[in-house]
């Protein structure tokens, strides 16, 4: 079974087991969430699309860490102006592993 979801602005395709980094979120290591914006909930030939949300259907998930991803260089430079502009970026993240994905329509399902 997978799950397609939207964390962050972003979207994710995950199913149970899985490790992914995440927007950071405020939550404590350890602790389980909740995510609750599931787009599409798919188990073989079995899909169940939203519009925009599936209703009833929830990814449990638990905290394992925070951290900073790698540091992004930024560089800008003026040809002929003798001007450049250096910067860096790193973005915060948030680790978890998905424990279970439960649709609404059916029992969780947990691999």
């Amino acid at each position: 079974m997978y799950a397609v979801i939207k964390t962050g602005g972003k979207q994710y395709r995950v199913a149970s087991g899985e490790k992914l980094k995440i927007e950071q979120i405020p939550a404590e290591v350890g602790a389980e969430i909740t995510l609750d914006q599931v787009l599409v909930v798919g188990q073989g030939d079995a899909i169940r699309i939203g519009t925009p949300l599936v209703a009833d259907a929830v990814v449990k998930a638990t905290v394992l860490a925070h951290g900073r991803h790698d540091k992004i260089r930024i560089f800008k430079m003026r040809r002929r102006k003798h001007s450049q502009k250096h910067q860096g970026h790193r973005q915060n993240y948030t680790e978890i592993r998905v424990e279970a994905i439960v649709d609404g329509a059916a029992a969780p399902v947990s691999d």
